[in-house]
């Protein structure tokens, strides 16, 4: 049973519910936008949706061993990190021709820097060396979308909606994502299993649920213009 006074228990328990109604409601919003949006707004109900899953197996472990779920936190990362980025690539299709090598970069750089981020914590390697190198692939990811051919395509094709969607999109990917290195890094202490895991849930909570009604704002305002 969840202790009451055990907080990241009931974080766990808050998100899984939360990841639920967003993937509801992303899903009925769909029929409201215009085409182009469509699959951006299944893209965001396909990353709470499969969020959610795998919140209702990490609650379990959590509250049954106080164990810090990290693999199904990693696979659940491993299917809906790509697929945020995913976004990226289709509010850009929808607005002119975008070559299929900016898919595959941001793609690849996304499952570096997770999968370093897996072995650093699993310990399979030196910890501040996986993390030295996700790092690197998430600053290039951020350069990537604010400097590099994303931002450059956004700037010169974008529509109003478009343009706002990447906008806080990026500042998402940005500002939003830094939550994650600073639970790594407060998780290596002792016993630092408890902070880890509501760190990680806090931004879960932010980034894969605003990601998406960022997405949803901007369709609808194109939709309704």
């Amino acid at each position: 049973m969840l202790d009451p006074n055990d907080i990241v228990g009931v974080s766990f328990w808050l998100i899984s519910a939360a990841m639920v109604a967003a993937t509801y409601f992303f899903t009925v919003e769909r029929d409201r936008v215009k085409g182009k949006w469509k699959t951006s707004l299944s893209v965001a109900a396909m990353v709470t949706g499969v969020a959610a899953i795998h919140y209702f197996y990490m609650r379990g472990v959590w509250v049954e061993s106080g164990k810090s779920p990290l693999v199904f936190r990693y696979v659940d990362w491993l299917i809906t990190v790509p697929l945020q980025f995913v976004e990226f690539y289709f509010i850009l299709a929808a607005i002119t021709t975008v070559r299929a090598t900016l898919f595959w970069k941001l793609m690849v750089f996304s499952l570096i820097m997770l999968v370093f981020g897996f072995v650093g914590e699993l310990k399979l390697m030196n910890t501040w060396l996986a993390f030295a190198i996700g790092m690197a692939a998430w600053i290039y990811i951020l350069f990537e979308i604010f400097m590099g051919e994303a931002s450059k395509i956004n700037a010169a094709s974008g529509t109003a909606a478009s343009k706002k969607a990447y906008s806080a999109l990026k500042w998402i990917v940005s500002v939003g994502w830094v939550i994650y290195p600073i639970g790594y890094v407060m998780g290596q202490g002792e016993g630092g299993e408890g902070t880890l895991n509501l760190i990680y849930n806090l931004a879960d909570l932010v980034n894969k649920i605003a990601f998406g009604a960022i997405i949803w704002s901007a369709a609808v305002s194109d939709s309704e213009a």
